[in-house]
């Protein structure tokens, strides 16, 4: 009886040190989780995130003219609230005038100052003339009475005929002189009447068009539909105490509904797998439920830096298909790019991947009671999966994480890629040693550095030369002498 408890007892013992080693092996297996590789269409996408907008829309600007005053921004006092639907001619924005007022007050000072300028000038004008006039009228008489005393003096001496024939010349030469000169300041009055005119009409021209601008500080829906603000350079909203600039006064728009695409921005790393007719699956953070088809339609041919980011990204536009009144303007939206689809090929997780040297591929297969560390080629991945054109079959089990000990195996590489990987080698440099011993062509040996070039050994036989002249060897040629030579 006693033999048979203790057998039941070496019995019980053998079975609890199996349990907890098995115990202890399932638990550190039990992380080391086995997928089968799978086989069949395999999707290559692109994920980003947009928003939806318009394809066609009316702006709604303020005033146009702004950079001929030199007003380059102006500031909105108020604004209808965004998604209002408004109809043709309801007010939507007032516009800041503060600026503009005090420019109209300006030009109001320049009106008047052209127009006291004109009427000057239009009286001094007026007296030149008739002093003009007079002045040819008096000439005239002159040389009438210079007529006449010569008429008188015709049984005179003829000196004296003569003189007064002299005065008659000359009242007829400063008559005409008088004349000649009324016409060319005619002329100038003319011209000076001209140039003030000119510069009262053009001062009054920019008067009258500042009058007409400023009722467009007042802003009005040009036709029907939802007011959606416009965007900054910055991204954001204008808004109520934004400004808009003269070169681009848009206020809001009046997007057209009935066809939406989404805005979105892909990062320069993919931006070469985008192509303008790719399909793209479009979901909304507002109805997650709702799945849209769209098209891309076009592609930035320049980047851009976003804000709050270092990376560049290049704008593209998706045109959704079909109309749907749930659709609108700035609702987030999660667009999967189609960019290629294989109709058969085998694909494994991302997570089964490790790398080698940034050329080497592989993973940790299971064949049988062996774990390998299997060389692969892949073929392309999308954000979850990689597809496998060499190294691995259908069926074949995976490890997702490296199995524990086997960090350190050597990888089972693809004879086909030998030639093709492109691996970071390190230089390895030899050990050299530091000197080395040459010999002589007298038969001496001498010791020199390991790196000497040929001309540095004939210098240093010539130094060797002329210290076995002068008796000065070294000790290593010395010791290197055959005892011929010693005797």
């Amino acid at each position: 009886m006693k033999k048979y408890s203790l057998i039941s007892l070496g019995i019980a013992a053998v079975i609890l040190i199996l349990f907890f080693a098995f115990k202890g092996t399932g638990k550190s297996d039990s992380n080391e989780v086995l997928i089968s590789v799978k086989t069949g269409k395999f999707v290559v996408d692109i994920n980003t995130t947009g928003e939806l907008e318009a394809k066609n829309s009316v702006k709604i600007v303020g005033p146009t003219r702004l950079r001929d005053l030199r007003i380059y921004s102006v500031t909105i006092n108020d604004i209808v609230p965004e998604g209002t639907v408004v109809s043709k001619g309801e007010w939507i924005a007032n516009l800041d005038r503060s600026e503009f007022n005090t420019k109209l007050q300006d030009k109001q000072i320049e009106v008047e100052k052209a127009q006291s300028q004109f009427v000057l000038t239009q009286l001094d004008t007026a007296l030149q003339m008739r002093q003009a006039r007079d002045e040819l009228i008096n000439l005239r008489y002159g040389v009438e009475e210079a007529n006449l005393v010569l008429e008188q003096s015709a049984y005179e001496p003829p000196a004296t005929v003569k003189q007064q024939e002299i005065n008659l010349e000359k009242a007829k030469r400063s008559y005409q002189q008088a004349t000649d000169n009324y016409i060319i300041k005619h002329k100038q009055n003319q011209a000076k009447m001209q140039e003030v005119s000119a510069e009262l009409r053009k001062t009054q021209r920019e008067l009258n068009a500042m009058m007409e601008l400023a009722n467009s500080f007042t802003v009005y829906a040009p036709e029907d539909g939802m007011v959606i603000y416009a965007k900054g350079h910055d991204g954001k909203a204008i808004k109520g105490g934004s400004q808009i600039n003269s070169w681009d006064p848009t206020v809001a728009t009046l997007p057209d509904l009935t066809t939406m695409m989404s805005k979105t921005y892909i990062n320069e790393v993919d931006v070469r797998k985008i192509k303008p007719g790719q399909t793209v699956e479009i979901g909304l953070d507002a109805f997650p439920d709702k799945k849209l088809i769209g098209t891309v339609t076009n592609v930035a041919n320049v980047g851009e830096q976003r804000p709050n980011s270092d990376a560049k990204v290049f704008e593209t536009f998706i045109e959704i298909q079909g109309t749907d009144g749930m659709l609108k303007p700035a609702m987030t939206t999660s667009n999967r790019i189609i960019t290629n689809i294989i109709d058969s090929t085998l694909f494994v997780p991302l997570e089964c991947l490790h790398s080698k040297d940034d050329s080497i591929s592989f993973v940790f297969v299971r064949k049988g009671i062996k774990t390998i560390k299997q060389e692969i080629q892949i073929n392309g991945t999308n954000n979850n999966e990689a597809v496998v054109a060499m190294g691995l079959e259908a069926d074949d089990k995976v490890y997702l994480s490296v199995p524990a000990g086997k960090e350190d195996d050597e990888i089972v590489l693809l004879p086909e890629l030998n030639g093709k990987r492109m691996i970071k080698q390190e230089a390895v440099e030899e050990e050299k040693p530091a000197e080395k011993v040459i010999t002589l062509p007298d038969g001496r040996k001498i010791t020199v550095p390991a790196d000497a070039k040929p001309g540095d050994m004939r210098m240093m036989r010539r130094e060797g030369g002329e210290r076995a002249k002068t008796g000065t060897l070294d000790s290593t040629a010395q010791k290197s002498n055959t005892p011929a030579e010693k005797n």
